[in-house]
C-alpha cells in the first residue's frame, strides 16, 4: 500500500486492523477493573469531581447531541483546565469499577472535544491530522503517560467488559451515539449508559422494523463486545429497542457518516 492510499484509510479501518494485534493498544499500567455481577450494586463516593465537565456539556451540547465547537473554542481555558485536571488524577486500584468507568468515558469525550477544538474549524475528525489517524494520535495525558483515543477505548474501556460504553463515548461524528449533556460519575454511569443505548438504538442511526433491520456499523465493528452479554446482535438490540426485531431478520449496515457533529 502506498503512502497516499494509507492516508485515505478510514480511521475505523485503521483501528480495526490494529484490533487484530492486542499489543497495539495498552493501558500502560493504568489500573482498571472488569465488570462483574456486583459492579453496580454498591454506591460509592466520587474521587473525581466532574462538575466542570458537566457544566461545559450543558452549555455547549444540545439535547440532540450536536456540539457548539465554536463555543468550546471560545471557552477553551475551561475545557483545557478540565482535561489537565483529569490528566493529573491517575486512577487507583482501590477505585470502584463505576468510578473508573466514568473517569475513562469522560477522558475520552473531553479529549475528543479538545482535539476538534485544537483544529477547528474542521469538517470531520478525520481531517484533524494529515499524517495519522486521529484515533492513533497520542495526545492524551494520564499522569506522565501519553495515550491515543484508541488506547483509551481498546486498551482500557473494551477490556473493562462493559459493551454499553460504546454508546457513551463520542467520536465527534454524525453517526456516533450522541454526546449526552451530563458528565458521567460513579453515581450515574449505569443509568446514563442505559439512556445512551436506548437513545441510539431507537434513533435514526438505525432503521428497525420487525423483519427488516439496518444497523449502525458500530454493531459490526464491535460485535464481539455485544455478544458478551447476548447470544446475538438482535438479542442485544431487543433489550432496548421500541420495535422488537424478529430473530430471523437479516441484518444490513448503514455506512458511517464521519462528518462533524457541529451545531452549525
Amino acid at each position: 500500500m502506498d503512502t497516499m492510499n494509507a492516508k485515505l484509510l478510514r480511521p475505523s479501518l485503521l483501528v480495526l486492523i490494529c484490533t487484530m494485534f492486542v499489543s497495539c493498544f495498552s493501558s500502560k499500567g493504568i489500573p482498571y477493573k472488569k465488570k462483574t455481577k456486583t459492579s453496580y450494586t454498591t454506591n460509592v463516593k466520587n474521587n473525581v469531581d466532574h462538575s466542570a465537565w458537566d457544566q461545559l456539556l450543558k452549555t455547549y451540547v444540545t439535547e440532540d447531541g450536536l456540539v457548539d465547537y465554536k463555543g468550546f473554542k471560545d471557552d477553551r481555558k475551561a475545557l483545557n483546565n478540565y482535561v489537565t485536571y483529569l490528566a493529573n488524577i491517575t486512577p487507583k486500584n482501590n477505585w470502584d469499577f463505576k468510578e473508573q468507568l466514568a473517569y475513562f468515558i469522560n477522558v475520552y469525550n473531553a479529549n475528543t472535544i479538545k482535539l476538534i477544538v485544537d483544529y477547528y474549524p474542521v469538517e470531520s475528525i478525520k481531517k484533524v491530522d494529515a499524517t495519522l489517524s486521529p484515533f492513533l494520535k497520542k495526545f492524551i495525558y494520564i499522569g506522565d503517560k501519553k495515550f491515543s483515543l484508541a488506547d483509551i477505548e481498546k486498551g482500557i474501556l473494551q477490556k473493562m467488559k462493559e459493551p454499553r460504553m460504546h454508546f457513551a463515548i463520542n467520536c465527534a461524528s454524525f453517526s456516533c451515539p450522541k454526546l449526552l449533556r451530563d458528565a458521567y460519575t460513579s453515581q450515574n454511569v449505569d443509568e446514563l449508559m442505559d439512556k445512551a443505548v436506548k437513545a441510539f438504538i431507537n434513533s435514526d442511526k438505525n432503521k428497525i422494523t420487525e423483519n427488516t433491520v439496518k444497523l449502525s456499523e458500530i454493531f459490526k465493528w464491535y460485535k464481539k463486545d455485544f455478544l458478551q452479554d447476548s447470544e446475538s446482535i438482535i438479542d442485544y438490540i431487543n433489550q432496548y429497542a421500541n420495535t422488537k426485531i424478529s430473530p430471523s431478520a437479516e441484518i444490513a449496515y448503514i455506512e458511517y457518516d464521519w462528518s462533524l457533529n457541529d451545531i452549525d
